[in-house]
């Protein structure tokens, strides 16, 4: 009997090694088939990722490493699956550890999306019919390598950059499906002929567009591009859908995510008025270094003849320096918040609600109320954008106060439990990191006084620095801070342990709501700095 026995357990060993070897036919066909099915979800999640990405090729690998190595669940699940990839070649069966843990993890990204779900658009399917070919591609090399699991395994775990080569290599192709749409946009604009306002900056363009549209609104007939459309796309969508006959000025916000672009923007949308209203250390991790951001921006000022620059900023002063000595020379005006001698000056008053305006060094208005949130250096641009098309100071100046709040950019209300809320959650940089505190710190309050944040992003090396730095500078306005998610937490917590500042830490943003709608009241003050879309970890 134990013979029998032991004769069963030898011959079930050989057996089943016939099943996990490298040949075994049954299990390369099962690990394939787990590496597939892991694809659907896998692709859910990353697709969404590239989407909200705008499609930019490295930004879904980048995504991938934050997500696997953000939590220690996610760090195990990628130890596993590349001891699973590992053990593939020889053992096929092992295919199933990569694959369940691609379709699992990472733990934290959804597949639907809380605030950023997939949308279905043409672009997203064409992207992913690319990208299921390279995966396809992986596989049927694996049938002529005979290692079938061992590359859909791998497959699999590489699917992130894989998608990544699928947005380089239609990168090319939209660009040319979006072409006829530009030059559609081109020939109306040639036809109508507005003059066109330009904007851009690292931050602030958004709000210097608004107001340009409203301060010369009366005066003249003008159109501003939507919402945030200030890439290719968006502008040559704007100028179709929205520019009619008769549009005097049209005011075109113009974003980078890299060197040339504004460049481009600006050889079939050639402004006459060219402003920029900041240069940060905003998306320093594509550009580099503030320089290279000063240098991408810049491309807006090279058809303008006139050129509007906030010169509170060193190397924007420095532009206008260049600029007005180049031969022949640029029209310069130049914008501060500070100082009165500049062409165009808006500066608060000692009541921090109103501010006084200055032109060519003269006083031209004092005590204009000026809302909430709205800052001084980018109205003062749109002041110059408005004086530059001709209209005159008193007409602008006298539509100041009428100005209307930009949504989620340092709005001000109250709550219905009686708390007064702050919503700077369109974004976040540090100098308007800053600006919130201090409008935190102003709130006309008696309580507490909340900083509700995830931090800041895309600000390369300088992002844990400068997220300390918010932590610490919250300190000296506010007795408590929520952290939000996992991005940029070390950092914040950092900051307010060297400060003493109270913290309270909550996965998403719903999360801290609910911390605040129970712990704050009537008196109290709650600042909500940046929100972040839910592929962040």
């Amino acid at each position: 009997m134990t013979a029998a026995t032991g004769h069963g357990a030898g011959a079930t060993a050989p057996a089943l090694l016939g099943v996990l070897g490298p040949h075994g036919g049954p299990a390369a066909l099962i690990g394939m088939a787990a590496a597939v099915l892991a694809l659907c979800p896998a692709g859910l999640r990353w697709l969404r990722v590239a989407q909200r990405e705008h499609y930019l090729a490295g930004s879904v690998s980048r995504f991938a490493l934050r997500w696997w190595g953000g939590r220690p669940a996610n760090l195990v699940l990628a130890l596993v699956a590349l001891a699973g990839l590992v053990l593939t070649p020889r053992f096929p069966l092992c295919a199933l550890a990569p694959a369940g843990a691609v379709a699992v993890g990472p733990i934290g990204l959804g597949l639907r999306g809380r605030t950023s779900p997939l949308v279905p658009t043409r672009r997203l399917r064409s992207l992913a019919a690319v990208w299921l070919a390279l995966q396809a591609g992986v596989v049927l090399v694996g049938v002529a390598a005979g290692g079938l699991a061992a590359f859909a395994a791998a497959g699999v775990v590489v699917a992130p950059a894989l998608l990544d080569l699928a947005c380089a290599l239609m990168s090319p192709v939209e660009r040319g499906l979006l072409a006829p749409f530009v030059r559609s946009a081109s020939a109306r604009l040639r036809r109508v002929a507005p003059t066109v306002i330009a904007i851009t900056g690292s931050y602030g363009k958004t709000s210097t567009k608004h107001h340009v549209a409203h301060l010369v609104g009366g005066a003249r007939r003008t159109l501003a591009t939507p919402a945030s459309f200030n890439n290719r796309a968006g502008l040559a969508r704007a100028v179709n859908e929205h520019l009619d006959e008769g549009t005097e000025v049209f005011v075109a916000e113009m974003g980078a995510f890299g060197p040339g672009e504004i460049r481009q923007l600006c050889r079939w949308c050639p402004p006459d008025i060219a402003v920029i209203t900041a240069i940060g250390p905003v998306h320093l991790e594509r550009f580099g270094s503030e320089d290279a951001i000063v240098t991408a921006k810049s491309e807006i000022t090279e058809t303008a003849s006139t050129v509007v620059l906030n010169v509170d900023d060193r190397r924007l002063a420095a532009l206008a320096d260049r600029l007005a000595a180049q031969v022949p020379p640029k029209r310069v005006v130049r914008c501060s918040s500070e100082d009165h001698g500049a062409d165009v000056c808006v500066a608060r008053d000692r009541d921090g609600t109103t501010v006084s305006v200055w032109v060519a060094g003269e006083r031209l208005a004092e005590g204009v109320p000026l809302g909430a949130g709205l800052q001084p250096g980018n109205l003062a641009c749109a002041l110059a954008a408005g004086l530059a098309l001709g209209v005159p100071a008193p007409v602008l100046v006298e539509r100041v106060p009428g100005l209307p709040a930009v949504p989620n950019r340092l709005n001000v209300g109250l709550a219905p439990s009686g708390v007064h809320v702050l919503d700077d959650t369109f974004n976040s940089n540090p100098a308007g990191a800053r600006a919130a505190l201090a409008a935190l710190g102003a709130a006309p309050v008696g309580g507490r006084r909340v900083l509700v944040t995830p931090g800041m992003i895309e600000l390369g090396p300088r992002q844990a620095a400068e997220n300390e730095a918010l932590a610490r500078n919250a300190a000296r306005v506010a007795g408590e801070m929520v952290v939000v998610g996992r991005t940029n937490r070390r950092a914040l917590l950092a900051g307010a342990s060297a400060t003493g500042l109270a913290t309270v830490v909550v996965g998403t943003r719903p999360d801290a709501v609910d911390w605040v709608r129970r712990n704050l009241g009537p008196g109290d003050a709650v600042l909500y700095e940046n929100d972040l879309p839910d592929h962040y970890p």
